[in-house]
């Protein structure tokens, strides 16, 4: 199924947000940000949901969570509330639950293999209690942002190496990085959601597909074995519009 998630659309409240989007997609990932963290709004939604014809998946905190930080008590805090937004999702029969694999130090220099281990530990522990779950956690490759991990395919083979976590396969990010084929050669088999957006490879833009420098016929031609969603992260939802007509004309029939 082709859905929709935008981080602008956590700047309205969600009820308003809902009615626009059913309008367009039978499918939302609610990015659990600004208005539409789900601890604030759970039993609101859980009111108004079953009124739509849409289905949800889940983009946990970006902001304000970090699976590989150097304070234990504050990488198992964030641990914590990776598990609780997945007990979340139960209640809404979201599919999926998205998550970020984390940063390292801004400040000080030479940690990053240090909040690889953290990062590595806290996706262990996440790997283990999602088998009492029927949601499934996917961990997000980053774009070409320094202080994030999980850029390249070889760090997110290592993030999730001995477990059984999957991935969500940012085709975006993947672009910035130059690591399309990379991440698909390595982890093609974990694969359990995709997020699809346009931009020149040099900035994570988030544009409407077919408006940047992604080859989508060749990236979903390795693809075809994948049976998910592919969720447009888009700026707006006039542009999410625009990439889902273009994409239908890009997937297998």
């Amino acid at each position: 199924m082709i859905g929709v998630s935008s981080t602008m659309f956590s700047t309205v409240g969600f009820e308003e947000q809902l009615a626009k989007i059913s309008k367009e997609f039978g499918h939302w990932e609610i990015v659990s940000e600004g208005e539409h963290y789900l601890p604030l709004i759970m039993r609101r939604l859980e009111t108004v949901a079953p009124s739509y014809n849409v289905k949800f998946s889940i983009h946990s905190l970006i902001s304000d969570l970090n699976i590989a930080a150097l304070s234990e008590r504050l990488r198992e805090a964030a641990v914590m509330e990776l598990i609780a937004t997945v007990e979340q999702a139960l209640v809404l029969n979201a599919s999926t639950v998205t998550f970020h694999p984390g940063l390292h130090s801004f400040v000080v220099p030479g940690q990053e293999s240090k909040s690889m281990e953290k990062a590595k530990r806290s996706i262990r522990t996440i790997d283990r209690l999602m088998n009492e779950f029927s949601v499934t956690a996917c961990v997000e490759n980053m774009p070409s942002f320094k202080y994030m991990l999980g850029r390249t395919a070889e760090e997110m083979f290592r993030l999730v190496d001995g477990t059984d976590m999957k991935i969500c396969f940012d085709i975006g990010h993947a672009n910035t990085t130059n690591q399309t084929d990379e991440m698909i050669d390595l982890l093609g088999d974990r694969i359990k959601n995709i997020h699809i957006h346009d931009n020149k490879g040099d900035n994570d833009d988030h544009m409407t597909i077919g408006d940047g420098n992604i080859d989508f016929p060749k990236v979903l031609k390795r693809l075809t074995e994948y049976k998910g969603n592919y969720i447009i992260e888009a700026r707006s939802l006039d542009s999410a519009v625009v990439s889902r007509d273009r994409l239908k004309g890009m997937l297998p029939l």
